[in-house]
């Protein structure tokens, strides 16, 4: 955990209020996908970029909190998770200094991640954020976000006592579900991405929306592989995740 007096201070005008008994229940992780660390965190203190998040993380470690916690930054845009559609309203967000896959997408720094380690520690204590909703900004925006993206080590992270994780089903071949497959099964596989959070229609069509949630689960859940096919390790992976859930109904029961 963080001491209060190791993070500095970069005001933000980009916040308003939360909603009055609005939880604050999701810790929501991003790259800032700019060339370098000084313009993004200068854009996100900028009132022209309508932009912030709550915490800033340079490659070095160094920590700096731009938008206080009780306040609504403005870093999740349009999302949802488990039907709430106003992330912003409800989470802390924290924007880790990185190229992105724009600029040259490259592991992240160990000081960094041990950064941000300690300050999600802290943010986990003070807020009831269960582990399944420490998410990637792909997971919350799967069609138009791709960050922090595949490199991203989330099962460090999980061993620090930080978000939700399952060893990934390995890759291998057998039955898969791919843009233009529809039906009953589709169905299916659509309410298991539903059943864990992810915003998607069961409309029994395995099109561009299911897709973008299939390649944002993989990069989280099972980077090995995320072309956006539904294969039965990346299912596999899911239904672990889903049996893992709080109060989940273990199979067949």
């Amino acid at each position: 955990m963080l001491a209060p007096d190791t993070i500095e201070q970069h005001p933000s005008p980009n916040h308003g209020p939360r909603p009055r008994g609005t939880p604050v229940d999701i810790l929501l992780l991003h790259y800032t996908g700019m060339e370098t660390d000084v313009g993004a965190l200068s854009w996100l203190c900028n009132p022209a970029s309508q932009v912030s998040s709550h915490y800033f993380i340079f490659e070095d470690g160094r920590v700096v909190q731009l938008v206080d916690e009780s306040r609504r930054a403005w870093h999740a845009g349009r999302g949802s998770w488990a039907g709430d559609t106003d992330i912003n309203s409800r989470s802390i967000g924290i924007e880790l200094a990185h190229p992105g896959h724009e600029h040259g997408y490259r592991a992240f720094a160990d000081p960094q991640i041990a950064a941000l380690i300690a300050l999600s520690t802290g943010i986990l204590s003070r807020h009831p954020i269960a582990p399944a909703r420490v998410l990637a900004h792909s997971d919350v925006a799967p069609a138009r976000k791709e960050d922090p993206g595949e490199l991203f080590p989330w099962q460090r992270l999980h061993a620090a006592g930080i978000g939700h994780w399952v060893p990934p089903a390995p890759v291998a071949a057998g039955a898969a579900f791919r843009r233009g497959d529809r039906g009953d099964a589709v169905a299916d596989l659509q309410h298991r991405f539903r059943q864990y959070g992810y915003g998607l229609d069961e409309d029994s069509e395995f099109g561009p929306e299911t897709e973008a949630v299939v390649v944002a689960f993989q990069r989280h859940f099972r980077p090995a592989c995320f072309d956006g096919v539904a294969d039965a390790a990346t299912l596999a992976t899911l239904d672990r995740l889903i049996a893992a859930l709080p109060g989940a109904v273990p199979a067949g029961a």
